[in-house]
């Protein structure tokens, strides 16, 4: 029964022929009274044929796999006839059965639908996703990172370590806020039945493609009637022609049960035993001494690059045998591209990782020994000889600043020592860096991350005196500004109240105050002296902080960036969907005939949204807006104006982008040899039958045969 003031609601293919000649069935679902969705359109039958092939299972023969599995994610249990394709002869409109016509200068079709129904008409075309080329339609844009990690940040230094817990802090508050807004809205309308059921409309467009495909093959086996089986005379003939194809049987049989089996039981045996080997090296990495303590990936950036080399490694079988379920379903079942596009990827960055490291390693052993000398020659200039310049022009008058002569002395002297005995060591070590540099060099060939990471830890161990000299210059700078601020309230008939953290009122002798006197004069004459050498070192320690950060930035680029993703959004769009639009298209009535008696007509494009930019590097926006606050942060700025120490950002908050494509979980050894045994037994089973099914068709003759 219609109702009136109805939305005649119709999901048509835009691949349909438009001849206006040529007759047919529309086969699809009806997903509800009013709401139609097009499959496919059966050119030269009758609908009373189609109708019955499609209760039999007819049109469904010769299907690649299980139909029912396509059928359930389309929410129907079968396929029905909708209605007639360009019928002959003019009918009265009936919703359970259409009649729709097409112009060949227009991709738009026309419903029959009589105005005085009260009735509208919205006709939504859609463009098949190709499944082959794993294109399909999704409400939600797809995610290109393992979603099963909660972002825990690491442990940093006060006042620093609170930053991201901060940022979860208010994502969790402004989800709160948006909740409660949603239970205070004026205008609200519970959803309806057509919008309930856009989920599975889109699951439906995602496997019109295929069946499509299926039924316009079958659609010879459309009312026709079996052939006689071959002839005695027949079977000969046949037999005698497949001869060649029979011992091609036999020796794929052979290679099936014997050779196959046999090569990969030992390749999974290799696997295994790396897999362990990898376990034990990954356990070496993540050890602590103590439960709060740093593991070596945390201090080092080696470590961490052979922990996410090893992560990859150990996680690459699972995405293969993944993707490998694949092929044993219909291409329509879109839940495993997502893993397909983080499995090339990654291997692809690796590739590419490879390539590039195998050059430079290329370059650095062919001139080992002068890239040696090059670098010797700039950590001299700049960490001991240039050193050695500021701390001595710092000991007069820099920039024509009266310091205290006797205390820049004391400070130059001692400072300048401390580099005297660093140059030293560094002299005997000098002559093995030629040996350190051949090491990158060969380290290379693993991929130009490695070099990289080796470059980023040499840098820390060549610069250690830059940072014992910050910590002792910021420390001295801290313990004179502490107490000069101490002094001051004292001033001022205040003290700090520890314990209630706020400043009491205090009644002082005249002896205190004479001697705190003394004191704060002192000290504040001595901090310019103080600050200059604490501003020094400061700066440099600022600067090998960036240098270690460009390194990093460096190996999050080699490690994740999204170069494939990137490629298939510029080769094909529709294989990274961020979504769905409808748009409006505005049709000149010359181009649907003389729709005068017919209801409003209304006509849709569904078009996918390709993934944006924007989502693709969300997690390099992410990872820059976490550098940007801890080294960029007021807090920063306090810690570098107190002289409290301005720690490194931590190694577990930085490498969480390098990681978003790593399971927080990794497969254990027997979990992986369970699911890399899995398939052989049925492998092993198919073949014979396979044989014998063979050879029973050249025995038997051909099985029957439909025209």
């Amino acid at each position: 029964m219609v109702t009136n003031n109805g939305l005649l609601r119709i999901f048509w293919p835009s691949d349909v022929s438009r001849s206006n000649d040529s007759r047919g069935v529309l086969v699809g679902w009806r997903n509800s009274e009013l709401d139609i969705f097009v499959v496919a359109v059966l050119q030269d039958v009758e609908s009373r044929s189609v109708d019955n092939a499609l209760r039999v299972g007819t049109l469904f023969r010769n299907s690649p796999h299980p139909i029912g599995h396509i059928f359930d994610r389309c929410g129907r249990t079968s396929l029905q006839v909708l209605g007639l394709y360009n019928p002959s002869t003019p009918q009265s409109f009936n919703p359970t059965l259409l009649a729709t016509f097409t112009n060949p200068y227009s991709k738009f079709p026309r419903i029959f639908c009589p105005e005085d129904l009260g009735m509208t008409v919205q006709i939504i075309i859609y463009d098949r996703p190709h499944p082959t080329k794993m294109q399909y339609l999704s409400l939600r844009p797809i995610s290109l990172a393992l979603g099963d990690k909660s972002e825990k940040s690491g442990r940093g230094v006060p006042p620093l370590d609170g930053i991201d817990a901060e940022e979860e802090r208010e994502r969790r508050r402004k989800r709160v806020l948006v909740e409660k807004l949603k239970l205070h809205t004026v205008v609200r309308h519970p959803s309806t039945q057509k919008e309930r059921s856009l989920p599975t409309i889109i699951d439906q467009i995602n496997c019109s493609f295929e069946l499509n495909a299926l039924l316009q093959k079958n659609i010879g086996l459309v009312g026709t009637r079996p052939k006689r089986t071959l002839s005695v005379s027949e079977r000969v003939v046949e037999s005698a022609t497949t001869l060649w194809g029979y011992i091609l049987v036999n020796v794929r049989y052979a290679v099936s049960v014997w050779v196959y089996p046999l090569i990969a039981r030992l390749f999974i045996m290799g696997l295994i035993v790396h897999r362990a080997i990898a376990e034990i090296l990954l356990r070496i990495l993540d050890w602590r001494v103590q439960e709060k303590a740093a593991a070596l990936k945390d201090v080092s950036a080696t470590a961490q690059q052979v922990d996410i080399r090893l992560q990859q490694f150990c996680y690459w079988p699972i995405q293969y045998l993944t993707l490998r379920k694949r092929k044993g379903d219909w291409e329509s079942i879109t839940n495993n591209h997502p893993e397909y596009i983080r499995f090339y990827n990654s291997l692809w960055l690796v590739a590419n990782d490879v390539i590039i490291g195998i050059a430079l390693g290329s370059y650095i052993i062919e001139n080992a020994k002068s890239v040696a000398l090059q670098l010797d020659k700039v950590l001299g200039a700049w960490s001991i000889e240039g050193l050695q310049r500021m701390i001595v022009w710092l000991m007069d008058w820099p920039a024509g600043l009266k310091l205290n002569n006797e205390l820049a002395a004391f400070l130059g002297d001692l400072f300048l020592w401390v580099i005297d005995y660093w140059s030293g060591c560094m002299g005997t070590l000098r002559q093995l860096l030629p040996g350190v540099i051949y090491f990158i060099g060969f380290s290379s060939f693993a991929g130009a991350s490695m070099p990289i990471a080796l470059f980023s830890d040499l840098v820390s161990i060549l610069t250690l005196h830059i940072y014992s000299f910050y910590i002792a210059s910021a420390r001295i700078f801290n313990w004179q500004l502490t107490i000069i601020i101490s002094l001051f309230h004292l001033f001022r008939g205040k003290k700090r109240n520890v314990l209630r953290s706020r400043i009491d009122s205090c009644d002082y002798d005249l002896d205190q105050l004479l001697l705190g006197t003394i004191l704060f004069t002192q000290l504040f004459f001595l901090l310019p002296t103080v600050f200059v050498f604490y501003l020094t070192f400061a700066s440099a320690r600022m600067a090998i902080i960036s240098l270690k950060a460009i390194l990093d930035t460096l190996l999050a680029c080699l490690n994740h960036f999204p170069l494939f993703a990137l490629m298939l959004r510029i080769k094909d769009s529709r294989r990274l969907p961020g979504g769905i639009r409808f748009d409006l298209q505005n049709i000149p009535p010359s181009l649907l005939g003389d729709p005068t008696d017919s209801a409003p007509t209304s006509y849709i494009k569904l078009k996918s949204v390709p993934l944006p930019l924007r989502a693709m590097f969300n997690e390099y926006f992410q990872l820059g807006n976490r550098i940007r606050k801890h080294y960029l942060s007021p807090g920063v700025f306090l810690c570098l104006a107190s002289g409290r120490f301005v720690p490194p950002i931590h190694r577990k908050n930085l490498y969480s982008l390098q990681y978003s494509m790593l399971p927080a979980r990794r497969a254990g050894i027997l979990e992986l040899w369970s699911k890399l045994t899995e398939k052989l037994p049925s492998t092993a089973k198919a073949a014979p039958g396979m044989m014998n099914g063979q050879i029973r068709k050249m025995a038997n003759g051909a099985p029957r045969r439909w025209h």
